[in-house]
């Protein structure tokens, strides 16, 4: 088949999967499918061809990422019982005063609880963020804005184990400790970068006006089930704020007494007498990062114990932290509660990995089909360098599909099969990925919607906050990436 015809079935079948998903609002998982079957078979594959490959892709993947993306959801949802994300953010906020709190946000959210879906992590911190807003004036609920755009999306797609990380690091094979140290590096700059630039706007360039850029209502109050995080409404269709759809915080009735609501900012209270430290509540997202830290570290430095080997393992230490999360809550809610929260988490990450693994058979279909090799010819022509051609495709499948995840692990089954041509090691090609698909969130996505009601914004002051934090996060951390790759 020829290279002319190749991309023209490419091409109608990445446009099918969007027209799909933004115009007959097919779930992405069941869009993305039609897509890689039409491909194999009008590409050379054949029938047996294209469902060998399909299989054989999903599988991979799912060997790769499935434990991974289980457990760190598992540690993520039972961290949300913990009220650890309120108690954190309001140390920093005693230890770095008022000024600070855009800064405290982004730098927490970006950084410390990944591991919580990100529609989740907005029911938990937009309540906090609205009440803090008018403390810093005129601009106030702007900047706050801004900061949980920084802070949630940012740690979405770099910074393990926030699933688009995790899910695209796998996609391209890139060792977690790997991703971890790097998208680190990129992920807070980027954050704190966001907020200056983002602070220094708002003033002149954004002319915001309180009275046309907000709503000046009631915040928005979310059903709260005895000692429990608020819940999440997730839209059907598309994964909410490019996390899978469904997110939501964890349910179920507690003993009388043992935990109240803090209806001030949508905390959970936990009762005092067995509430567990702070340090505690952290230790198994601690623990875990530190030990995938290690394990990258580990052969650098000589170090080849086989039991350090074991525990640094990245499926052994989420599932050390997931397991820990587990005891620590079992201190200070009910088995029913803790159940709950696990099975919705379950439920949660379900659409999260399938999504995944029907990406790992598009890309497997890509290489069956011999358009890996136009491809790599393509990103080889020297007219822009690869790493920016790769934000240019995440870019722009996220600008038509309103979603982070889906922009991001589509970019990477596309780019799997030849992300070992690109001459640049795979750990920036997946950061590249994860930086374009955080380009000029907008009306098409669930979260944008989501994000509008929480803060109480209009459409108008959502497009300021959450659309411009975000695309500046895009750019700011494109350059980062790049001077890494360069080093």
């Amino acid at each position: 088949m020829s290279h002319a015809l190749l991309l023209t079935m490419t091409g109608i079948a990445i446009l099918g999967v969007i027209v799909t998903i933004t115009v007959w609002k097919l779930p992405p998982v069941i869009a993305l499918l039609l897509g890689t079957l039409f491909l194999g078979l009008t590409t050379g594959v054949g029938a047996a061809g294209t469902t060998k490959a399909v299989t054989a892709g999903f599988g991979e993947v799912m060997a790769d990422i499935g434990l991974l993306v289980t457990f760190g959801v598992l540690m993520g949802s039972l961290l949300t019982l913990t009220d650890a994300l309120r108690r954190l953010i309001e140390l920093m906020l005693r230890v770095f005063g008022e000024r600070s709190i855009p800064y405290v946000f982004a730098v927490s959210l970006s950084s410390l609880f990944t591991s919580i879906y990100s529609d989740v992590l907005l029911v938990l911190t937009a309540p906090l963020a609205r009440r803090l807003g008018p403390c810093m004036g005129r601009h106030g609920k702007a900047l706050m804005g801004g900061a949980l755009t920084a802070g949630i999306e940012v740690g979405l797609v770099f910074v393990v184990p926030g699933v688009a990380a995790l899910a695209v690091a796998g996609l391209l094979e890139v060792p977690l400790g790997q991703m971890f140290w790097y998208g680190l590096i990129v992920g807070l700059p980027t954050a704190v970068l966001t907020m200056l630039v983002f602070a220094l706007l708002t003033p002149r360039a954004l002319r915001w006006n309180p009275a046309l850029d907000e709503i000046p209502d009631e915040e928005p109050r979310e059903p709260a089930s005895g000692g429990t995080a608020h819940s999440a409404p997730a839209p059907a269709g598309a994964a909410p704020g490019g996390a899978a759809p469904g997110g939501a915080a964890p349910g179920g009735a507690a003993p009388a007494g043992a935990a109240s609501v803090d209806a001030g900012t949508g905390g959970v209270l936990v009762r005092q007498d067995r509430r567990a430290g702070l340090g505690v509540s952290l230790l198994p997202v601690v623990a875990t990062l530190l030990l995938i830290a290690l394990g990258a570290l580990a052969p650098n430095l000589g170090w080849t114990s086989p039991v350090l080997v074991f525990v640094t393992d990245p499926v052994v230490a989420m599932f050390a932290g997931a397991t820990t999360s587990y005891l620590l809550t079992c201190r200070t809610h009910s088995r029913a509660e803790i159940h709950a929260a696990m099975g919705q988490g379950l439920a949660a990450c379900g659409p999260i990995l399938v999504l995944s693994g029907i990406s790992g058979s598009l890309g497997a279909v890509i290489e069956a089909s011999g358009l890996a090799k136009v491809l790599g010819g393509a990103f080889g022509s020297n007219l822009l360098p690869p790493l920016v051609l790769v934000w240019l495709v995440a870019a722009v499948l996220h600008v038509a599909l309103g979603s982070i995840s889906v922009a991001a692990i589509t970019a990477a089954g596309i780019l799997a099969p030849l992300a070992g041509s690109l001459d640049t090691p795979l750990v920036f090609v997946a950061l590249a990925a994860g930086s374009g698909a955080l380009f000029l969130p907008h009306v098409s996505s669930n979260f944008f919607w989501m994000f509008q009601t929480m803060l109480g914004l209009s459409t108008r002051g959502t497009f300021k906050t959450h659309s411009l934090a975000m695309t500046l996060s895009s750019v700011i951390s494109l350059p980062l990436i790049l001077l890494l790759a360069a080093l």
